[in-house]
């Protein structure tokens, strides 16, 4: 398990790099696709993998409550659970469970919650939290921690970036699978100094990996980016960065921009279970009638095999009809373009180029659908 630099940009801290887990190279800056309960929602691995992903995300919370770590663990792990060849990072569960700000209660040993399924309570602490993900037997574990919402005050947000530091320690003291890597989380809210001074507390105890988290959870985006440039040229140079639940595709190349390797997020497919699918020079809406009768694929460009096989007319007709196919076909196209738009942004850093792939990237988002030959 090593993390190598392969290429730097010299305009940006942007980088290209090789992330060894147990399960495999992943070539960074990657997009992860979220699978939440076990399962990229309506695809097969084999599709996922098939589209080039080589990780993917597993929820600890949602896993944990249903079917269970343990049981999991005694079906062979999570990754022959569910069948899928490559890596795995699984989150905490520290968002999904702060989320649940009406059932749920903080102390400094842990959080007690009530689970969203049934209402049965239940406890989680750095060291459980730490059992669980070993149990799982993901390539990347993440530390606990208190996730800090937006907006806040600052000593609301001091006290609960302290806390995940030493939930961080006691993760990292608890954490036990050689096999499995231990990323830790960046906490401080919007208030720089605070993550700054969180960088220098988590560095100093040398994780294999670290995270940025509670960002994209209301602040305005130009906040965001300001937190990103005073976050990362903190961070070890040669341990990978990743931005927790991030995003939109201007996120994405963003973040690279400013020395991200790694990003999750829900869009593609979330989206496209709403009908909102992704092209080079913007979002559309399937369902719209204005589509009714358009022969065209959603992107003429596009090798992902709904672009090659349907049309736009008969995805809406999909949609509409409430068919279940029209999930697969629409996130199929997401998180094909989301995984080119990565091997595309990995290409123009080896070649030296991303600055100009930058501008390109949005000149075609500010320009229109280009119009058949």
């Amino acid at each position: 398990m090593a993390f190598e630099v392969l290429a730097e940009d010299s305009k940006s801290r942007a980088r290209r790099a090789r992330l060894h887990t147990t399960h495999g190279a992943v070539e960074t800056p990657v997009f992860m696709p979220v699978g939440t309960q076990a399962t990229v929602k309506s695809l097969s691995p084999d599709e996922v993998h098939a589209l080039g992903a080589r990780i993917i995300l597993g929820n600890t919370y949602h896993l944990s409550l249903r079917p269970g770590a343990e049981r999991i663990a005694r079906l062979g792990g999570l990754h022959a659970f569910m069948a899928w060849p490559g890596a795995i990072l699984t989150d905490s569960g520290g968002f999904q469970v702060f989320s649940l700000a009406t059932i749920r209660t903080i102390d400094e040993d842990g959080v007690t919650f009530q689970s969203h399924i049934d209402g049965s309570r239940h406890r989680i602490t750095p060291e459980s939290c730490m059992e669980i993900q070993e149990l799982l037997g993901s390539d990347i574990a993440m530390c606990l921690d208190e996730c800090t919402p937006y907006p806040a005050s600052r000593e609301y947000a001091q006290a609960s970036m302290e806390r995940t530091v030493r939930w961080a320690r006691r993760c990292r003291d608890a954490h036990k699978r050689e096999d499995q890597m231990l990323f830790a989380i960046v906490q401080g809210g919007v208030f720089q100094d605070l993550r700054r001074a969180c960088v220098e507390a988590l560095a100093a105890m040398d994780f294999p990996g670290y995270a940025v988290g509670s960002l994209a959870v209301g602040e305005p985006k130009d906040v965001m980016l300001d937190v990103l440039e005073a976050v990362v040229p903190n961070l070890p140079h040669d341990k990978p960065r990743y931005l927790m639940g991030v995003g939109m595709p201007e996120d994405l190349v963003e973040g690279v921009w400013r020395g991200i390797d790694m990003f999750d997020c829900v869009v593609p497919t979330r989206n496209a279970r709403n009908g909102m699918v992704f092209t080079p020079w913007g979002a559309l809406q399937i369902k719209h009638s204005c589509y009714a009768d358009d022969s065209k694929p959603i992107d003429a460009n596009c090798s992902c095999y709904t672009c090659r096989t349907f049309s736009r007319a008969y995805l809406r007709h999909l949609f509409v009809a409430k068919e279940l196919l029209v999930y697969r076909l629409l996130s199929l196209h997401n998180l094909h373009y989301f995984l080119t738009l990565m091997e595309s942004i990995r290409d123009a850093l080896v070649r030296g180029c991303f600055e100009a792939f930058r501008r390109e990237f949005y000149a075609q988002r500010s320009g229109s659908e280009p119009i058949a030959d």
